[in-house]
């Protein structure tokens, strides 16, 4: 084989003298050289590479310091095999380099007298680039560009200073068959041996497995540090199960919640030190971890210590390997007040609004503000009056915000818009298996997700009696019972209720508790109507919806005097909802004229009688009687009757224009003896 010959003399020779007529461009016949060579001095030559000349690429201080910090890990895994190596042919003349990816040399070892020749003689120094298209065919660059192991003798470099040296190369590849660096031993040709392309191939395999091994490693720990990070920033208490039940992980949650110590319990059975409600296990303790659960209420038990049950909330989640079989057990503990907590967030369950969100003035917006702050300072139960459309649950939401309780749950409940044999459960929750259709796992109340903030119950006056007496039960106590329930549970939250209705009459009526009354009417507050509260309030609302429903559609869209007059003059059954609601059909009807006037206000406005004192508005209206101020009630029948006159008597539209529950339309139609064909016709 040509491989044999390659260290003859003859050989040599002969390689010699086709090497003398190749660079010459000269025909000759190169069939005995190896393909590989011969094709790389092809590519030498045809990279204007100079035989006679000797590398001149190389890497500045500050290049060759940065290559070496980006390969500082392969550095570091190959030097020791190069200390191997060198420890076996040392005193051989021998020079071994390490090159990167591109070829440029990183580090070396070597016997004085053959390094300090290479340094000078060929520029085999640190930073020297040993790519074919620089350096010509030799074993570095030859390797990288073929990927594969090589070694050239002597005449078979293409540069002639190169050619009194026998080199061997290997390259080093990552996990990815990508090539990473290369490892050469370089020594004079009459003392090369064919084995040593053999130690260099061996050294490469070996580092290639070290790297992959130490990059594994390193994965690991990369993977095992993420997972502790975010093992430790959960916000549950996790513990990670063997199949035994012995604790391997545990975050310091975990041990926060159950008062245990890591020392204490791992590598301990669970179960030595904690027992789960054996109305959930059926008194076995491993009966709860038979099955994936998620988010399941439990009652914890401390075995051995005086300590009371505590509720949490329960998941179980098994961990399996590829082929599916159960390796552990992951069971994650989350406590009911942080449930509660989340609640604000989550279940969308935020106060908005403040203080600064209530437009207005006049002199009883200021007094019902200064009663509303001095009730947020308080956590006593506040009762709210006042007509519908007069912001009673923006009162409320700045009520909540201001108070201690700003950072827990803002849930509002409309009483009247829950059938009545739903409000119980809405308000209490059930247990698991209360009633048919209940949810499997039960499900908490409004009362329970409010703890630790403000329940806003609006339309009192419309809660069914028998929930009115549960209610007063909870107000005194502080706990709730679930639908089908045993125990109590603690609830720390502020009642705030609203309604629009006499309360007092419905006292009389028997419709409501008189008890209860007294019990929610620690604070009251009265929301002024929009009448009372003056012509000064009903421009800076008009102005402030304007503001707020223009968006971007439309620039600089003002309200024309005409139309301040009539909005100022009009009596407003149906207070700040309806003049919102007027300005913003206003917005979508202007177009070109900037300005909103009377072409865009609802004709059931410019057609009443204001209380005006512009002209042009009372000349239109001259015809009409003239009204005199209306009550509560009678600004309710008033609006109930046009609602059904616009919907033609369809009570379910009608009870949409009113926004108001269907159940308590027809209510109030008993009421206030409204005859519903009268309008069906």
């Amino acid at each position: 084989m040509k491989e044999f010959f390659s260290n003859t003399a003859a050989y040599q020779n002969k390689l010699h003298k086709a090497w003398n007529h190749f660079i010459k461009k000269e025909d000759y016949d190169y069939s005995f050289i190896q393909t590989d060579i011969l094709r790389s001095w092809e590519r030498s030559r045809a990279a204007n590479v100079d035989p006679f000349g000797i590398v001149t690429k190389i890497l500045s201080a500050e290049e060759l310091n940065l290559r070496i910090n980006n390969n500082m890990k392969l550095i570091e895994i190959v030097h020791p095999y190069m200390e191997r190596l060198y420890s076996i042919i040392k005193d051989t003349n021998s020079y071994i380099l390490l090159s990167d990816k591109d070829g440029y040399i990183l580090d070396y070892l070597g016997d004085s007298e053959i390094v300090i020749d290479g340094q000078t003689l060929t520029r085999l120094v640190p930073g020297a680039c040993r790519q074919e298209t620089i350096a010509g065919t030799n074993a570095i660059g030859t390797a990288l560009y073929l990927r594969k192991p090589v070694q050239l003798w002597g005449n078979e470099h293409y540069c002639e200073k190169h050619q009194q040296y026998t080199c061997s190369c290997a390259p080093i590849f990552d996990s990815s068959s990508n090539i990473i660096g290369a490892i050469n031993i370089t020594v004079l040709k009459e003392n090369a041996h064919p084995h040593t392309l053999g130690m260099a191939l061996s050294a490469s395999d070996s580092i290639a497995k070290e790297m992959e091994l130490t990059h594994a490693m390193r994965s690991i720990e990369r993977i095992s540090a993420q997972r502790n990070t975010i093992i430790e920033n959960m916000s549950s208490g996790l513990f990670l199960l063997t199949q035994s039940y012995r604790v391997s992980q545990v975050n310091k949650y975990a041990l926060k919640l159950l008062d245990l110590s890591y020392e204490q319990i791992i590598g301990k059975n669970l179960f030595q030190f904690i027992s789960i409600d054996d109305n959930i296990c059926c008194n076995d303790r491993y009966v709860f971890l038979e099955k994936e659960r998620y988010n399941e209420e439990a009652s914890i038990k401390w075995i051995g210590a005086q300590k009371p049950p505590k509720e949490f909330r329960l998941s179980v989640h098994f961990i399996k390997d590829h082929a599916g079989a159960v390796t552990g057990t992951l069971l994650r503990f989350n406590e009911t007040e942080l449930i509660h907590k989340l609640v604000k967030n989550v279940g969308g369950y935020h106060a908005h609004y403040d203080f600064e969100s209530i437009i207005g003035d006049s002199l009883p917006v200021k007094k019902m503000i200064a009663a509303s702050k001095k009730a947020a300072k308080s956590d006593s139960n506040v009762l709210i009056i006042g007509e519908s459309g007069t912001g009673k649950e923006l009162v409320a939401q700045a009520i909540h915000n201001a108070s201690a309780s700003a950072s827990g749950p803002f849930v509002a409940i409309n009483c009247a818009a829950i059938p009545n044999s739903l409000v119980e459960s809405e308000l209490f929750g059930y247990e698991k298996g209360a009633f048919t259709g209940a949810d499997k796992n039960g499900r908490p109340g409004k009362f329970e997700m409010a703890n630790g903030g403000t329940i806003f119950l609006d339309e009192i006056g419309d809660m069914p009696l028998n929930i009115q007496a549960a209610l007063l039960r909870v107000i005194q106590t502080k706990e709730v019972v679930r639908i089908g329930g045993k125990y109590p549970k603690a609830v720390d939250m502020r009642i705030i209720a609203a309604t629009n209705q006499d309360l007092p009459q419905a006292i009389d009526n028997k419709t409501f508790r008189r008890d209860l009354y007294y019990r929610l009417n620690v604070f009251t507050i009265n929301t002024p109507s929009l009448v009372t509260r003056g012509p000064g309030d009903i421009r800076v609302l008009a102005d402030y919806f304007v503001k707020t429903y223009n968006h971007d559609k439309k620039d600089n869209i003002t309200i024309s005097p005409d139309a301040y007059a009539l909005l100022e003059a009009y009596w407003w059954p149906g207070n700040i909802r309806q003049l919102e609601n007027v300005i913003e059909r206003a917005i979508n009807l202007v177009e070109k004229e900037k300005a909103i006037t009377l072409e865009q206000l609802p004709e059931d406005i410019v057609h009443v009688l204001p209380r005006a004192k512009n002209t042009a508005i009372e000349s239109e209206a001259s015809a009409l009687p003239a009204r005199k101020p209306l009550n509560m009630k009678e600004t309710e029948k008033i609006l109930i009757i046009e609602a059904l006159r616009k919907t033609n008597g369809n009570m379910t539209k009608a009870a949409a224009f009113l926004e108001m529950n269907l159940r308590t339309l027809y209510r109030k139609l008993d009421k206030y003896q409204i005859d519903l064909s009268l309008y069906r016709t």
